[in-house]
């Protein structure tokens, strides 16, 4: 087996460390000092989730204390003739959306960002109407009257 041409008692230069093997420099963020991060569909979905929720609750206060949190889709979300888009325990004031059979059902094109984050909405507002036992138009009466 070859031996390595580097001698163990070479001194490395503080250069040397500042570098990959190959001598280009360590990577850089892909959005450079000056741009925001980049979102990926994961975090657009948590973002929708988190807002609609966020503005509920400042219309409901008996929303205070509601532990709302995304999943991918468990088996036990599917059944013979539907699957569960959302679950809601009452007794632990928790409501879990499964973010695949929301957004896999939607049949959208590309480009249809804003349909897709009204689905979202929509299912975030029925969940808590569920929750609340109330209509999900009693939750925010005025909300989509412009569209």
């Amino acid at each position: 087996m070859p031996r390595s041409r580097r001698v163990a008692s070479e001194p490395r230069s503080p250069r040397r460390l500042a570098r990959d093997r190959h001598g280009r420099g360590l990577r850089s963020a892909v959005t450079g000092p000056h741009l925001p991060m980049l979102h990926n569909r994961l975090d657009d979905f948590d973002i929708t989730v988190g807002t609609t929720a966020a503005y509920l609750r400042g219309l409901w206060p008996e929303l205070d204390g509601v532990v709302f949190e995304v999943s991918q889709g468990p088996a036990e979300a599917i059944h013979d003739d539907h699957v569960d888009r959302w679950k809601v325990f009452h007794d632990e004031r928790r409501i879990v959306f499964y973010r695949l059979p929301i957004v896999r059902f939607l049949r959208l094109q590309e480009g249809e960002e804003r349909e897709e984050k009204l689905l979202i909405e929509s299912c975030v507002f029925r969940a808590i109407a569920d929750l609340l036992g109330k209509d999900p138009w009693e939750l925010a009466p005025g909300r989509y009257r412009h569209l």
